[in-house]
Formats: structure tokens, C-alpha cells, sequence
């Protein structure tokens, strides 16, 4: 492997979704021959990767190849491909009929995945098709054995693989599997993923079924256990049926492929690209490792050629097409994660780090709401952009023609209905016109002296705002983590990259950017340059220590010599051959582990694994965490076989000018400039020009833009120098720029995220790490919310009325350098674990504005482990309560100050009895990291201000708010009209009244008088005739019905506007005072934040006739004793809506935090987890069915105290407009003498080892009448 046949030709190929690329190398040439195909053209060809092969051999030989015939081997060398058919069938769920089989009790385990819904304000709830079509539950089951178990001589132990005991429970009866099995074949489903609890450490009974399977006939048995041996059921299982689905697909598409050439095939070496970017030879190509085959060869390409070639900065890899966008990284190694979700599956297994923006040539252009927003929606191929001549509709393509990035001429005429016309840019302008005339009437509503827009600014606007959209996850993919944007340099490639380099670059603040000369093909060129991997990984459970170092190194050596035997087998020599070592490392009491790759010193010896981590852990989440034991998880060993065979050439230097071919206007942001055009192919190295300057690329177009720099390198590389500082932008008119506004709108957004990464780094407990129960949010000066990223609605909106409290409280007291704290509910809190951090803002002395931190402490102090009583009356019951307190004060953090608050709840004679936190250590840690956090915003918004100016900024921050205001008010007109339609609860004039109430458990009415003004979109929500505060915890302060009301608004007007304070300017709230919407200081409300909110959001819901109740609780399930404590909440089923059915087993409206997986539930909990399935048939019947609640059933392996907070056990979720109610929740303990106990919604019960809690959940309402 790696000899070089002079003679023989060498191909590259990417089969994408719509082109396939071809470069291959021909003896005799110094230049490569590089073709593209459409991926699919039926009428003329099979497959285009065979047609590419065999059109060049044609050229080459001169020889007549009839398309029939099979390819001719003898003049080829080898053949590297990429292809996207994984990834189509996954996208298009076309992949092969499967069955999953799996442990009983676990049916919908993969369904459920970890119970969050992917978009917070669907009201459908839609999550992604399941890929299998029939389960076999697996009568077996392996428990891990407890620490105090191991001395029991009456159980018998096995050794895992991963060092832990384990014990068969119940083994596999393959007699009873048979006729199930059998069952499949007979349904026509021949292939299987099989998962079954603990087959990480204990495979076996995976094993035995994938025998049983192969001998009765099916065809694929994908083995998690087999394909990724780590601990965490779904994912594992996941990626079992992703594989299963595709492999099938990919091994008939191989076949086909490699049966169209002769029998000399044999001879040639034909390999394919793998996600992680390394290449296989179709024997070892898998579904689950195809799915991102494409895009890693572009990253292959880019670093390969460009890094340490061409610069010594970091990369920034930007592959823009059609209709998205692939964002990577490279600064000298590729950059692998181990687990990632595509097209709603998660897959479990070594790959490139590849963020996908759904942002692209094809992205919709719309204004609406007086911003300009550009996708996420995708014109996509058919019909394309309006200039295709198809009938589509305007996006990006469009603006980039209008403005003269994209040159007619240069392009293929294979538009049109029949495939033969050019460009058509007066189509385009005519459509571009007819939205002019939106936007200029919309601005003269606004502003009678506004001057109208021309068509070009409209365009350039567009294009803009197209940037802005990409520019915002490439910052949160280097700064989340610990890197500056700025010190990279971009590698732009793909079809339609090259015309934005200049823009993005100069938005990010970088200086330089990199465009291949191959930029069009360079996934296709980048096969050329990769090495073919072997991996192989299993999993370790241990303490980091000289013992488990020993073991590992044991570990190590045996799956190295596994690796180099397959590497050695294809052909590698043993000095081809190079290998690399890691272990999955985390500290004691997290879940964030890191694949630490072993260091090797330039004399030999080898690094010390947790020292490497340690350093990675810091840089990454900016911070060490002192005296706690670092864990193995995994051992893993990557082999390479080294087969990089194309190298770069390097080009004459140049000895005249460079040759202009022609002259072409082109819109800059000042107006038409006469720019020239330059084809690379014949510029030569050396070569400069400056800016404007057009360079043709093959079919790519590289605009290279005023005060920017175009050098032609030696390699044939363009190297772009930018010479300016970015975009400034001044307030000029006393509206919002209608294109500044979405640019705005984007970054105050991003601030927010940013915040939002920096504190999940930052923080300790598992509650923000990963379960990310917590939101951060930017602030006018007057407290009025700006922008909002949030992870859990409930925080929506809710901490405006926090910051503008403290705002009263501290009034002229607040100093540069201070930060506040405070969690008490008439402070603006929702319930005590939610703690706020606010951090106002200075600029030259005079406030500017705030940024805010709310995260969930899973401990606070109080009567129970964990600060959720069941059964809690007064406040001080539930823990710290903080009104007002300087965290920080000019500069100095007040660590006493806040430990005697955290340690010593209230000064009450009553409340000196109630214990203080218990995880004083993880308090103390986040809200450091919530701090962190705040100051991460203050940064990013400085550096707003230094680009675009104070007054600017701030100016653009009450704009955002007006754009959600009048967003909000067309969604009230419009309900207004369709509710005045449709019912007969009218008011007066123009207003619509409807009132709707809904019941707590316990009876107390949450009552709504809604009013619309259909005229002026105002609403008002009225809650008199809510009953009083009540005697428990269930009480919501104010902000948790505001958070609700902001929530149901965003849901109902459909479109991403920011969440800001405009949502609620149409909007008033009335609460009663003393109703338990609106309780006093004193009264207990840990209950209201995770179940009233949950109410309060069905009955608007209801109000607005939007969708029937959902399942209306959080299903709050805490558990611990005096060494540990746990928390959790359960999804339910959520109700049905006008036009679909409710979703089941889902976190609905107001939460939407991670479920724990069921092993590392198990392996950290003593718990055994007997089912945790949909609750069939609980959801509401109708026209429209209501989602189905969810099963838990949990045995306790020890005395434990658990405590359960739930609601809707007495009061069913309510069915609309004839559709049936969902099942009431019920809460159940099995005792040990077999006893079955009704608990009640609310409870505190000590368990006894061996007892078993069972929780229902309730399922969500119908929606219509039942055919």
C-alpha cells in the first residue's frame, strides 16, 4: 500500500444529493481532470460515479466504452469515494425495514430517547419517525452489582467486560425467541438491531440473538455492544437501528457499484470515506459510519492543503451549497466528537466535527414583521431559485445574481423546463420588485420620509442578514469552546461559499481568507489526501490510578495489535502504519467525559492521560475541579494506515500581470463598481489584485470585495488578505433599519447563547450540565428584556420582572463591578432552587444594561434532600430564600456573605430549624459559572458597542423589542378574527372575550377572562375569580404566569421572532392579589414553578382554542438519604391540535430537561429500572388523538426517602372541541409483601430496599369528534 503507479489513473469521487465530483489524476498531466454530474440523471445514465469513471477512460484511451458494458480495470490504480446515499435514505427514511429487539420492559426506550422535544414553541411536537417497525422484547435482564453486594455469597457474579461484576438475573431463553424472530421473517423484515440492557460490559445475550437470527435467515444484525461499546442504552441503541436501517441500503449500493467493472477489480484498491474521515474498503463500510461521508472529505481537503501550507492560523472550514451549510474546525488534528444527532437520530461513533446551518444558497428569502429573515426554510433544487425558471421562489442564489456575485455567463445553461436555458435575472428582478414594494409601503407606514429602498439594497440587505445567520454558529463552535473566532482563518469552499468569504470573515473579525483552487470539488479532492482508519474501543470502569493505568495499558496493547492485523491485511506495511491511543475520562460525580488522546514526547515517552485531561477539562469548561477521582469510562485505539498519495503541485511564478477577461458590474454596499474578471486557471503564482476583483473558479465565483486583497500562492490557492475593519452602522432615521434589525436580532440572540455555552461549560451539577435546566438573558438599561435563549420556557420572559425588582431595590447603589443575587418569588423568582445572578452594566459611569443567569440548584436547603417538598407550606420550608444580595461587590466576591445565606435559611426562629444546603461546595460553583457567564455576555456586547456605537446599540435593542411587539399584535388580530368566526363568546365592538378555567388536584380554579381587540391586536388576561392562596406549595408567583403567557404568544405566532419584552407590550395581566397566582412572601411555591405553570399554560392554550390540555405536570420524582440525592422530572403525553395527533412520551409546554438513560441510572443509582414505556391508550380519542403518557417503574436496592410532586391525578387534561380527555397520572408503591399503595399526587415515603415505585403518567387530550 502506498506504491505509486505512474501509469494508471486515480480517482476522487463525491456523489452528493444533487452533483457528483470527479478528479482524476492521468498519467502524462500535470493538472488533474475534474468533471461534475448530476447525481441523478436517469434518462442518461445509472450511477454517476461509474458514468464519471467512464467518460475519462473514454478521454484517456480513446477507446468507445458502451454504457452497458462493464469498466475496464486495467488502466486504474485506486478509486476513493464519499457518498451521501446513507445519508439520503436516513433524511428521506428510505433505508432498509427493520425490527428492534430489545429488553422487556424497554419497547419504546428509542422512542422515548430522552423524553425532550427538539423545537420548544411546535405545539405539535413533532420528533422524528422511529426507523424500525416492530419490537421483540428480550425476556432477560443483567444487573450491576452493588459495592455492598460483592461479599454476598448467595449471588453468583460475572466479570464484565468493563471490570465491572455483573450478575444474570434472568439469562436468554433462545427457545422462546425463536417463533417471535420467525414472526419478522414472515412479515418481510430480514434485518435487526438489537439492544438489550448492560451489553456494554456484558454482550453475550446479544450475541446468542444475533446467532439465533443469522441462522433462521435474516439478512443485517447490527449489535450495539458490537458497534459502540459504551455505557448509555439510547444512544447505543440508536445507533444499533441507524446501522441496521443503512447498512443494508450502502452494502446493495457497494455491490451494484463494484459490479459494473471487469474481474480485474480485484487488483484495484477501491476505498470509501467514513464520517470520522478516514477510509475503508467495502467490507468494513458501515451505515452508521457513512452517514457524514461527504462533508469529511471537504474537511480532509481543507486541512490537508491549507493548514501549514498555506498559513499557520487555526481553520475555520465553511462549505456552503444549497441548501446548508457544513462549519468545522482544524488547527493541526481533526477534531472528532464520539456521539451527534443527524436527521433525528443519534449515532454513536468517532466523527468530524461537523455543525450543519440550515443556511444556504437555496434559504427562502421573506420579510415579515418588518425584518428581513432568510430561511431556515429551502427552496431546494426543485424548483430552485426564481432564476432556475421553475416557478420557485426568491432566496439567496437570487440576491447574489441582482447584485452580479453570481455571473450568468459563466454559468451552464441547464435551467428552464427543459433544462437548456441560462440564468434568468429579469425574472428575478420582476419578483424582486414586487417585494420592494412590500417593503417600501411597510417603511412609509412607518416613517412617511423614509426614502424607498432599490431593488440592489433590498438584495444586499438579504444577503447580509444571510451572513449574519452563518456567522452566529460558527462563533459559538470556536468560542464554546475557549477559542477567539478572530485568530482563525476561513477555508471557503462548496458551491456557493466563495461569493460570502469576504463578508463572513470581515463579521468575525478575521483577516484572511483561504479558497482552494479545487473549492468546487474539494469533498471529491479531499479522498485523495486521507488514510485509511481502523478503530477498535471498549469499555474500562475504573478509578484513574497506577492499577487501572496498568490495565488499561493491557487493554491498549491487545486492541492495537487488533487494529494493525486489519491495516496489515489491506496492504500496510508496518512503518505505513501509525497508532494512537485514548481513554474516555471524567471526573467522580459528572457525566461531561473526554476522549483524552495519550501524548508522545519527541524522545518517546509517553504523556500522563490525566494531566492531559486536567489541561483539556480547563480549557474547555474554565475551570479545575480540585480533590475529586478521575473515572475510565473507555479505552479506544485508532490505527492508520498512511495512503495520502496526492500532493500539492506547485505553480510557475508568475512573469506578467494577471490577464483580465472582462469587466462586469458588481453592487457593493456604496453602489455599482466596474469590476474585472480574472479566471484562476490562468493566473499564475504571485499574482495580487485588489479588491473589487471577480475571480472564476471552474464553475465558482470568488468575489473578492473593496479593501480586501487577492494573492494567487504557490500551490494555486487564493489567499485573501482583509484589509478593513468590519461594518459599522449608524443610527440615522428614527425607525429601524429593516435590515440592521434582523442582523441586530441575530446577534443579541447569539450574546444570549453564548452565555448559555459558557455557563453549561462552567457549571458543576448535573441539573444545568446536562440536564440544562437554565436560561440567560440580555437587558435594556430599564430592565426590559432584549433577547432570550432559552432551554426551559418556564424561565420565558420571567426574569425581566427579577431584574427590574432589583432594579427598584438597589437603585443608585449599583456600582461597576457588582453582581446580584436572588431567588425569593416576590423578588421576581420562580421557586427558590431557581437562582438568578444579575450583573448590571457600565459604561463610561452611566448604566448601559444587564445580563442575567438563571440555573436550577438541585440543592437549596430545606425539609427534604433535593428542595422540593411535596408537602411544604411556608417558604422557608423550601429552603434559602435570597431577596436581595451583592454576589459581588466592586470586584470581590462575597463568598461568607453568601454561604450564611445558603447554610442558614431566613432569620425566622422557625426557619433556623430548617437544614441549609447540602451541596454548599456545587452552589458556590455555579454560581461562580453563572457569573462567568454574565461576564461572557458583558464582553461580547462591548464589543458590540465598540463596532457599532452605544447609541446604535441601544437603539437596536428597544427596535428588536417594537419587531416582537408587532409580530405579536398581527398573531392577536388574526386570532381575533378567526375566533369571532368561530364561536359565538363575543364582546363588544371589536373586542372578543372568552373565558376558560381549569381545576388544580386539589380543586382551587385557575380562571381566565381573555379579551382581544381585534382592531389595535391587544389582548388583556384577566385571572380574577382565581381562587385564594393555598395551604401547600403549589402557590405561582406573578413571573411563572408571565413566563406562561409569554410562552403560549410565542407558540401561537409561529414565526422565530426574538423573545424579548415586545412580546407582552400588547399585553396586559391582571392577578389578583392573594390568589394563589399572586401569593404573599411567606407562602410556599416550589410546586407552582413545575406544576401551576403547566396549568396556567392549558387554559390559554384552551382560551385560544389552539390545542387540546397536554399532559399538565412535571411529574417531579426527587430520591435520595444522607449520601446522595436525585432528581427528576417525567414527560407525558401532549394534547392534539386542530391538524395533528399529540406526541407521546414527551416533555410538554413549560419544561423540557433531559431524562437520565436507564445504565447510567442503574450504575450510579442503587436502583433496577423494571420498564420505562408509553402508557398505551391514555391519550385522549378524537378526530385528532392526544399523546400517550409514560410507565416508570423503579425497584430500590436500599432504604431511600422518595418524594413525588404531581398534578393532574384528580382532574383529567381536557379534550377541545369534542375530542375525549387523556388518562389521569397515578403514583403507585409495590411493597415488599406485594402490596400495591395508591400515593396520591403529592408524597414523602421512606422505601424499603426491594419495594417499587410505579408512576403514570397522564396523556394529553383529543382534539374534534371521533369519526
Amino acid at each position: 500500500m502506498g506504491s505509486v503507479n505512474e501509469e494508471k489513473l486515480r480517482f476522487c469521487i463525491d456523489r452528493g444529493g444533487t452533483f457528483t465530483d470527479v478528479y482524476a489524476e492521468i498519467p502524462g498531466q500535470s493538472d488533474g481532470r475534474v468533471l461534475k454530474l448530476l447525481s441523478v440523471d436517469p434518462l442518461n445514465y445509472d450511477d454517476a460515479p461509474i458514468e464519471g469513471i467512464r467518460r475519462i477512460l473514454e478521454e484517456h484511451t480513446g477507446e468507445k466504452i458502451p454504457r452497458t458494458a462493464k469498466i475496464p480495470t486495467d488502466k486504474i490504480e485506486w478509486i476513493r469515494m464519499g457518498t451521501t446515499v446513507a445519508t439520503n435514505a436516513l433524511l428521506e427514511r428510505k433505508g432498509e425495514r427493520i425490527a428492534l429487539c430489545v429488553t422487556k420492559g424497554f419497547r419504546d426506550l428509542l422512542q422515548i430517547g430522552d423524553q425532550a422535544r427538539p423545537h420548544i414553541f411546535d405545539l405539535t411536537d413533532t420528533k422524528p419517525s422511529n426507523l424500525y417497525e416492530e419490537v421483540v422484547e428480550v425476556d432477560e435482564r443483567v444487573e450491576l452489582v452493588l459495592e455492598e453486594d460483592k461479599g454476598n455469597k448467595d449471588y453468583s457474579f460475572v466479570q464484565g467486560v468493563s471490570g465491572e461484576l455483573v450478575r444474570v438475573v434472568k439469562p436468554l431463553n433462545e427457545e422462546t425467541m425463536k417463533p417471535l424472530l420467525k414472526g419478522l421473517l414472515d412479515k418481510g423484515i430480514s434485518c435487526l438491531a438489537v439492544v438489550l440492557m448492560h451489553s456494554y460490559t456484558y454482550p453475550h445475550h446479544e450475541i446468542s440473538v444475533e446467532k439465533l437470527a443469522v441462522s433462521l435467515g435474516f439478512r443485517h444484525v447490527s449489535c450495539s455492544s458490537a458497534l459502540t461499546a459504551m455505557v448509555r442504552a439510547v444512544p447505543r441503541g440508536l445507533t444499533a437501528s441507524v446501522d441496521a436501517y443503512l447498512t443494508p441500503v450502502v452494502k446493495d449500493y457497494l455491490s451494484g457499484f463494484m459490479s459494473r467493472f471487469d474481474e480485474g477489480l480485484g487488483k484495484v484498491n477501491v476505498l470509501f470515506m467514513q464520517s470520522d474521515g478516514g477510509l475503508a474498503p467495502e467490507s468494513r463500510f458501515s451505515g452508521h459510519k457513512a452517514v457524514l461521508s461527504g462533508p469529511a472529505g471537504g474537511v480532509v481537503g481543507y486541512s490537508q492543503t491549507l493548514f501549514g501550507l498555506e498559513t499557520e492560523k487555526p481553520l475555520i472550514g465553511f462549505d456552503m451549497g444549497g441548501t446548508s451549510t457544513d462549519v468545522s474546525r482544524y488547527a493541526g488534528s481533526y477534531e472528532q466528537v464520539i456521539e451527534t444527532k443527524i436527521a433525528g437520530a443519534i449515532i454513536q461513533a468517532p466523527q468530524l466535527d461537523i455543525n450543519t446551518v440550515a443556511a444556504g444558497g437555496g434559504s427562502k428569502l421573506k420579510f415579515q414583521f418588518g425584518a428581513f429573515r432568510v430561511g431556515p426554510e429551502s427552496v431546494g433544487a426543485h424548483p430552485g431559485p426564481v432564476c432556475y425558471q421553475k416557478g420557485g421562489e426568491l432566496a439567496v442564489t437570487d440576491a447574489n445574481l441582482i447584485l452580479g456575485f453570481v455571473i450568468p455567463d459563466y454559468f451552464p445553461a441547464i435551467f428552464g423546463p427543459n433544462e437548456d436555458q441560462p440564468l434568468d435575472i429579469e425574472a428575478t428582478r420582476k419578483e424582486f420588485e414586487k417585494l420592494a414594494g412590500q417593503i417600501n409601503s411597510y417603511r412609509k407606514s412607518q416613517d412617511p420620509s423614509a426614502k424607498d429602498m432599490t431593488v440592489e439594497e433590498i438584495a444586499l440587505g438579504f444577503v447580509n442578514v444571510a451572513n449574519e445567520t452563518m456567522c452566529r454558529p460558527i462563533r459559538q463552535l470556536t468560542e464554546m469552546k475557549g477559542h477567539e473566532t478572530r485568530n482563525h482563518a476561513l477555508a471557503c469552499f462548496g458551491g456557493a461559499g466563495p461569493q460570502h468569504a469576504c463578508a463572513i470573515a470581515r463579521s468575525l473579525g478575521m483577516t484572511e481568507v483561504l479558497i482552494h483552487r479545487f473549492c468546487g470539488i474539494l469533498s471529491a479532492y479531499g479522498m485523495g489526501l486521507a488514510d485509511v482508519v481502523e478503530e477498535a474501543q471498549e469499555p474500562y470502569a475504573a478509578v484513574y490510578g497506577p492499577e487501572s493505568i496498568l490495565e488499561a495499558s493491557c487493554r491498549e496493547a491487545l486492541l492495537l495489535k487488533q487494529v494493525r492485523h486489519k491495516l496489515q491485511e489491506q496492504g500496510f506495511s508496518e512503518e505505513n502504519i501509525r497508532t494512537e491511543t485514548y481513554l474516555n475520562l471524567r471526573y467522580e460525580g459528572t457525566d461531561t467525559a473526554i476522549m483524552v488522546k495519550r501524548k508522545i514526547a519527541e524522545d518517546g515517552s509517553r504523556g500522563d492521560y490525566a494531566e492531559e485531561f486536567v489541561r483539556l477539562f480547563q480549557q474547555e469548561y474554565g475551570f479545575k475541579l480540585q480533590n475529586r477521582n478521575i473515572l475510565v469510562c473507555d479505552v479506544r485505539v485508532r490505527g492508520v494506515g498512511v495512503a495520502n498519495i496526492l500532493k500539492p503541485r506547485d505553480l510557475e511564478p508568475a512573469s506578467c500581470d494577471p490577464r483580465v477577461e472582462g469587466h462586469y458590474k458588481v453592487y457593493f454596499g456604496n453602489g455599482w463598481l466596474d469590476t474585472p474578471l480574472f479566471k484562476l486557471e490562468n493566473l499564475g503564482c504571485g499574482h495580487v489584485m485588489l479588491g473589487p476583483v471577480i475571480i472564476m473558479n471552474g464553475s465558482s465565483t470568488v468575489i473578492v470585495e473593496p479593501k480586501c486583497k487577492a494573492i494567487i500562492t504557490k500551490y494555486g490557492n487564493i489567499k485573501i488578505k482583509i484589509e478593513s475593519s468590519m461594518n459599522t452602522v449608524k443610527v440615522a432615521e428614527n425607525v429601524a433599519d429593516v435590515v440592521q434589525l434582523s442582523i441586530f436580532n441575530h446577534r443579541f440572540m447569539g450574546i444570549a447563547e453564548q452565555m448559555g455555552r459558557t455557563l453549561q461549560r462552567t457549571s458543576i451539577s448535573t441539573n444545568i450540565k446536562e440536564r440544562l435546566d437554565f436560561s440567560c438573558a440580555l437587558f435594556g438599561p430599564d430592565g426590559g428584556l432584549v433577547a432570550n435563549a432559552p432551554h426551559v420556557p418556564v424561565h420565558l420572559g420571567a426574569m425581566s420582572s427579577t431584574v427590574r425588582w432589583q432594579l427598584n431595590y438597589w437603585g443608585d447603589n449599583l456600582n461597576e463591578g457588582d453582581v446580584l443575587v436572588t431567588n425569593h418569588p416576590c423578588a421576581g423568582g420562580s421557586h427558590l432552587p431557581d437562582i438568578t445572578v444579575i450583573t448590571p452594566v457600565f459604561d463610561n459611569g452611566k448604566l448601559v444594561f444587564f445580563v442575567a443567569s438563571r440555573g436550577h440548584h438541585a440543592e437549596i436547603g430545606g425539609v427534604t434532600p433535593g428542595s422540593m417538598p411535596p408537602f411544604s407550606k411556608f417558604i422557608w420550608e423550601e429552603g434559602a430564600a435570597i431577596k436581595a444580595f451583592k454576589l459581588v461587590q466592586k470586584g470581590v466576591f462575597q463568598e461568607e456573605g453568601i454561604i450564611k445565606l445558603l447554610q442558614f435559611p431566613g432569620a425566622d426562629e422557625l426557619a433556623h430549624k430548617i437544614p441549609g444546603t447540602r451541596r454548599l461546595q456545587d452552589n458556590l460553583s455555579d454560581l461562580r459559572a453563572q457569573v462567568a457567564a454574565n461576564q461572557r455576555g458583558i464582553i461580547l456586547i462591548k464589543e458590540l458597542i465598540a463596532q457599532y456605537g452605544l447609541d446604535t446599540v441601544q437603539a437596536y435593542m428597544t427596535y428588536v423589542q417594537l419587531n416582537a411587539e408587532e409580530a405579536v399584535r398581527e398573531m392577536l388580530k388574526s386570532v381575533a378574527a378567526k375566533v369571532s368566526s368561530q364561536s359565538t363568546k363575543l364582546g363588544y365592538g371589536n373586542s372578543v372575550t372568552i373565558e376558560e378555567e381549569d381545576y388544580m388536584d386539589d380543586g382551587s380554579v385557575i380562571h381566565l377572562k381573555l379579551s382581544i381587540d381585534s382592531d389595535k391586536g391587544e389582548a388583556t388576561f384577566d385571572f380574577s375569580r382565581t381562587s385564594p392562596e393555598v395551604y401547600g406549595n403549589w402557590n405561582a408567583p406573578e413571573a411563572v404566569t408571565a413566563a406562561a403567557v409569554i410562552y403560549c404568544l410565542r407558540c401561537l405566532v409561529d414565526v422565530d421572532i426574538p423573545l424579548n419584552q415586545g412580546c407582552l407590550a400588547p399585553v396586559k395581566i391582571h392577578i389578583p392579589a392573594g390568589s394563589f397566582l399572586s401569593p404573599s412572601d411567606k407562602a410556599a411555591v416550589v410546586g407552582g414553578n413545575v406544576l401551576t405553570s403547566q396549568r396556567v399554560t392549558d387554559v390559554v392554550l384552551s382560551a385560544f382554542q389552539a390545542c387540546a390540555c397536554s399532559q399538565g405536570c412535571m411529574n417531579n420524582l426527587t430520591f435520595g438519604d444522607n449520601t446522595f440525592g436525585y432528581y427528576e422530572t417525567i414527560g407525558g403525553g401532549s394534547g392534539a391540535g386542530p391538524s395533528w395527533d399529540g406526541t407521546s412520551g414527551v416533555q410538554c409546554h413549560m419544561t423540557n430537561t433531559r431524562m437520565t438513560d436507564p445504565e447510567i441510572f442503574e450504575q450510579r443509582y442503587p436502583v433496577i429500572l423494571h420498564k420505562f414505556g408509553i402508557r398505551e391508550n391514555s391519550g385522549g380519542d378524537g378526530l385528532h388523538r392526544g399523546g400517550d403518557g409514560l410507565v416508570r417503574e423503579i425497584e430500590f436496592r436500599c432504604p431511600v426517602v422518595v418524594s413525588i410532586l404531581s398534578e393532574r391525578r384528580v382532574h383529567a387534561p381536557r379534550g377541545l372541541k369534542g375530542g375525549r380527555d387523556g388518562a389521569r397520572g397515578a403514583n403507585y408503591l409495590v411493597t415488599k409483601d406485594k402490596r400495591r399503595i395508591y400515593l396520591g399526587g403529592k408524597n414523602t415515603v421512606e422505601v424499603q430496599a426491594g419495594e417499587i415505585l410505579q408512576i403514570l403518567t397522564p396523556g394529553g387530550g383529543g382534539f374534534g369528534y371521533s369519526p
